[in-house]
């Protein structure tokens, strides 16, 4: 297995702890080996104990700075700020150790060098410039011949150099704090980022949940609906077919002419064959069987003279306006609406008369049933009972699917009139 490289920050991280030690040790070798040419005796005494003050400050720093995050009874706050506290002094004694020692050896500037490296490190932000311009003056003073300048021209020297190194701090101090915005500008946004990710993980995981919980109340409302889709087709279908075959088989038993009780027990039979038929139709959620070959118009004309012959009343058919094809959905709703409609009318009506009447005009489409039996009251109707009857209530409710209205207009003894309208759908 290879092993992972160290990071940059690790690296700075070895350079601020290891580096003034190296630095330190390295100027001293060669301030030792050139002492002869620039320091008297008591310089070089004078200049070892700056070293040794040197390397003890440096192992102070080193200790204090390990154990300073490690202390649990100060606060945050209280933390940083000793932090910046020590680092401030550490590099002003460092800084003043390192000026002396250039002063009396201008090669130790070897170990000066280091406050251009750590003095955004150790100082607060306010005092960073303060600390290079320092530093700066030593780096001249070194490069000019050494502190303090012995002439005018070696005056004019270190000026030309302190100015070259103090521009150069201001640019190099200027590009660390646009480097160092940029870099909490991208801490900053990277947070935000983690953050919006977050909500973002949040919302989808609270998503999921309503989507599931979507999902099911679609899955009951479609098992609702599917439950009443069949009950109305099985009311509209079996119980009405149902009907008829008690009323023919009723004949039956009630005929004395044996061609008439053949006549009744024909029909039965046939009622029975179409409600089987239709009863099939509804498991397969496919269209009334009326619709199957003929329009609407012909369907409910063929409807209604099948139900005048087996109710024994007189009914009439009418269609107005342009007829035109119609939506599968439209047609099987109106068709629906008219059995159910003329059934109600066998059952309770006792009518004489009936009329069925569909009008085509613009947009919308219209079936109106009227009769001329005892009628009823309206805003008096009984509920619905355990053995059934749809009827108004399921002829609204198919209207309605189909963002129409069903109007009845009856009072007792005056007959009864029944109107769905729906908006016309051509067929595509």
């Amino acid at each position: 297995m290879t092993s992972q490289a160290p990071s940059a920050e690790e690296r700075w991280g070895k350079f601020y702890r290891w580096g003034p030690y190296g630095l330190l040790a390295f100027a001293s070798a060669v301030g030792a080996g050139t002492a002869s040419f620039f320091m008297t005796r008591g310089e070089m005494y004078a200049a070892g104990v700056l070293v040794a003050g040197a390397f003890v400050l440096q192992v102070w720093w080193d200790r204090g700075r390990r154990g300073l995050p490690g202390r649990s009874d100060r606060s945050e706050h209280g933390d940083r700020s000793e932090r910046a506290s020590a680092g401030s002094l550490y590099f002003a004694v460092r800084t003043a150790i390192a000026f002396v020692l250039t002063w009396l050896n201008p090669l130790f500037s070897i170990f000066a060098v280091i406050g251009y490296f750590d003095a955004n490190h150790l100082l607060p932000p306010r005092r960073v410039r303060t600390g290079l311009l320092v530093t700066a003056v030593t780096m001249a003073g070194s490069q000019s011949g050494g502190l303090p300048p012995a002439s005018p021209s070696a005056w004019m020297l270190f000026g030309v150099i302190f100015a070259l190194h103090a521009a150069l701090v201001l640019i190099f101090g200027a590009l660390g704090e646009k480097e160092a915005e940029e870099t909490r500008a991208k801490a900053a946004t990277m947070a935000e980022l983690e953050r919006t990710n977050a909500r973002l993980e949040q919302a989808l995981t609270e998503n999921a949940g309503l989507h599931t919980q979507l999902l099911l109340q679609a899955r009951e409302a479609g098992v609702d609906d599917e439950r009443r889709r069949l009950a109305a087709e099985i009311h509209d279908t079996l119980a009405q077919g149902l009907t008829g075959i008690i009323t023919q088989l009723q004949a039956v038993t009630a005929a004395d002419d044996p061609a008439v009780a053949r006549d009744h027990l024909e029909r039965a039979q046939a009622l029975a064959r179409q409600s089987l038929g239709e009863a099939r139709r509804s498991v397969q959620d496919l269209g009334p069987g009326a619709l199957e070959h003929d329009a609407l118009h012909e369907a409910l004309k063929k409807t209604v003279a099948e139900w005048s012959v087996r109710a024994g009343v007189r009914a009439e058919f009418t269609a107005t306006g342009t007829v035109e094809p119609l939506h599968e959905e439209i047609e099987a709703t109106l068709l629906r609406i008219g059995q159910e409609a003329l059934a109600n009318t066998a059952r309770h009506a006792r009518a004489t008369r009936i009329g069925v009447t569909l009008s085509y005009m613009d947009g919308e489409v219209t079936l109106d049933v009227r009769d001329d039996g005892r009628g009823f009251d309206p805003l008096a109707l009984p509920p619905r009972g355990a053995s059934g009857g749809f009827g108004l209530g399921g002829m609204r409710a198919r209207a309605e699917r189909l963002a129409g209205t069903v109007d009845i207009e009856s009072e007792p003894g005056h007959g009864t009139a029944i109107s769905a309208r729906v908006p016309l759908v051509r067929h595509d």
